[in-house]
C-alpha cells in the first residue's frame, strides 16, 4: 500500500509533543481513523484537521477522551443542522 497521503504517527506525535497512546485512545474510542502499513501506524491526511482539534481540546482545556468524544459529536450535529438550515433556506427561496 502506498503511504503518499499518510503521516507516520510517530512523526505526528513528536511534532505535537504527545504520547502515541493518546492517538491510540482516540482510535479505540472511534474518534480518529488510523492506518497500519507494514507494522507502522499512519494517520491519513484527511484526519489531520480533526485530530489537531482534538489535541487542542485535550491540551488547552484538559478534556479527556470521553469529553472529546462528546464535544466532537455535538460539533458534528451542529454542522449537520447548519447544513440542513442552509438547504431549507434555499428551498424557501423557490417560493418567494
Amino acid at each position: 500500500m502506498r503511504t503518499k497521503h499518510l503521516i507516520a504517527a510517530t512523526d505526528f506525535c513528536v511534532y505535537h509533543q504527545l504520547e502515541q497512546t493518546f492517538i491510540n485512545d482516540l482510535r479505540e474510542a472511534g474518534l480518529v481513523e488510523i492506518t497500519v502499513v507494514n507494522e507502522t501506524t499512519y494517520i491519513p491526511e484527511t484526519e489531520l484537521q480533526k485530530l489537531e482539534r482534538m489535541i487542542r481540546l485535550h491540551n488547552e482545556l484538559d478534556i479527556n477522551v470521553a469529553g472529546i468524544g462528546a464535544i466532537t459529536y455535538l460539533l458534528e450535529r451542529i454542522e449537520d443542522i447548519q447544513e440542513e438550515i442552509r438547504l431549507l433556506k434555499n428551498s424557501l427561496k423557490l417560493y418567494e
